[in-house]
């Protein structure tokens, strides 16, 4: 199959007459250009050029080429426009801190330079947001995946990271230690846990962090919303493993750095299935990690 990059090096050549023209239409250096154009004469096995030291001409193929070539590379770029004045479509799935930090803003920001875009939005956690994206039912999730916990199954996905948020130990004040030395998780497994209510997945961060550093932690409340685990923490019911980010208040509780297991972080990520050419996710993905930033 043809490669319209290649094809429009070789129509920029019958345009400028030379490679070096070519190579400066199309933003590369002579030298990746002449690779470029000897790749595609080897893809069809015949010769499109007629190098000499000084010039460089088309075959009868290469012309042939080019006349057809032209209507090829014509026909995409109307089909290209067609799809950006129709709209197209976008579907995005994130969980919700995301949503609220960067995603809403950002999809806002698109839908304001592109009126016409069909715009969907689904809340959804990474373990669903992955098989949905796999399935065609998504275009982009924006997923999270806290470390030290599995890799997840990314066969047929592409993924990027956006941001790391590191994770503290919010802890009642009578359990902070003398000094500000980082803690270890192990120092605190005699403790009451307080987690989230996912127990296996991406979202199990205690249970991974605490198997990582060597023991069980005794999980004796469970909440979904980070100022739900905090509110327990101020009241003295355990210590709960959190966002730095989602701390907004350090009312009744304090905050110790942890020393180990390393890269105790939650990753955040934006993900689509490879070879999904919309360009609405590219455009997508510059939003969101300039917003992240």
């Amino acid at each position: 199959m043809l490669n319209t990059r290649r094809l429009h090096l070789l129509v920029a050549v019958a345009d400028t007459g030379s490679i070096a023209g070519a190579a400066a239409a199309a933003g590369c250096s002579a030298a990746a250009a002449s690779q470029q154009l000897g790749i595609l004469e080897s893809d069809l096995g015949v010769p499109l050029l007629e190098r000499t030291a000084r010039s460089v001409r088309l075959t009868h193929a290469g012309e042939v080429l080019v006349e057809r070539g032209r209507g090829i590379l014509a026909d995409l770029a109307s089909a290209e426009q067609e799809v950006h004045s129709s709209g197209g479509r976008l579907r995005v799935a994130a969980f919700a801190t995301a949503t609220t930090r960067f995603v809403a803003p950002a999809l806002g920001a698109i839908r304001r330079r592109h009126p016409a875009l069909r715009l969907a939005f689904t809340e959804l956690e990474p373990e669903a947001a992955l098989p949905a994206l796999r399935a065609g039912e998504i275009d982009v999730a924006v997923t999270h995946r806290y470390a030290p916990s599995p890799e997840p199954d990314l066969r047929g996905l592409v993924q990027s990271p956006l941001v790391a948020d590191p994770i503290v130990l919010a802890v009642p004040p009578r359990l902070r230690p003398a000094g500000d030395a980082p803690v270890r998780p192990a120092d605190f497994a005699d403790a009451e846990w307080i987690a989230a209510r996912a127990e296996s997945g991406f979202q199990a961060v205690t249970e991974s962090v605490a198997r990582a550093a060597g023991f069980t932690a005794r999980i004796s409340h469970r909440a979904d919303s980070y100022q739900a685990v905090l509110a327990l923490v101020a009241a003295d019911l355990g210590v709960a493993l959190i966002l730095r980010s989602a701390v907004t208040s350090l009312a009744g509780i304090a905050l110790l750095e942890i020393a180990g297991p390393p890269n105790i972080v939650r990753q955040v990520q934006v993900t689509s299935r490879r070879g999904d050419r919309n360009p609405a996710i590219g455009e997508l993905r510059r939003e969101l990690t300039r917003r992240v930033r």
